[in-house]
């Protein structure tokens, strides 16, 4: 018989840090709202949440990184919007913000979940940040809570001597 393992939503055990890109803050700001209320509606205790602002999404890897290496949550969530200019800023610092996420997440053994959008417009990450499309934020925060789920189920790593 194959053994299944799966993570759950269930957050009232879990310590969840969520950090945020000041920039494009009226979108982010419903990121952070939807990822809150997820976290409230599946038992995270909100003394359990940590928020930390960044200046912009380039910076949420390092944040992230650090608050990952403190042994104080069991998941992050970044969220942040990166909308296309008329520039390419928007490909380094979407790509750099993407990277650097997956790259703490597999540095640090703890679960980090982007909820950073990366849009052609205002309108269409407003769309992704509580309107048509939903809330990317509480995607993130969902996924989050069934990462360190599965974590906490998975086999734990071998330790080096």
């Amino acid at each position: 018989m194959t053994r299944t393992i799966e993570g759950s939503y269930e957050g009232r055990h879990l310590r969840i840090g969520v950090v945020a890109s000041r920039f494009n803050e009226t979108i982010t700001k419903q990121l952070v709202e939807g990822a809150l209320d997820c976290l409230r509606r599946h038992g995270v205790p909100d003394e359990f949440v940590t928020l930390a602002w960044v200046p912009g999404a380039f910076e949420l890897p390092a944040a992230a990184k650090r608050i990952a290496s403190s042994g104080e949550v069991d998941a992050i969530v970044c969220v942040g919007a990166v909308i296309r200019g008329e520039t390419p800023h928007f490909d380094f610092v979407a790509g750099h913000a993407m990277d650097g996420i997956g790259r703490v997440a597999l540095e640090t053994g703890i679960p980090i979940t982007a909820g950073v959008l990366t849009t052609e417009t205002v309108a269409q990450a407003a769309d992704r940040a509580g309107g048509k499309m939903g809330n990317k934020g509480f995607e993130a925060a969902l996924a989050a809570l069934e990462m360190a789920n599965l974590y906490a189920a998975l086999p734990k790593p071998e330790t080096s001597l």
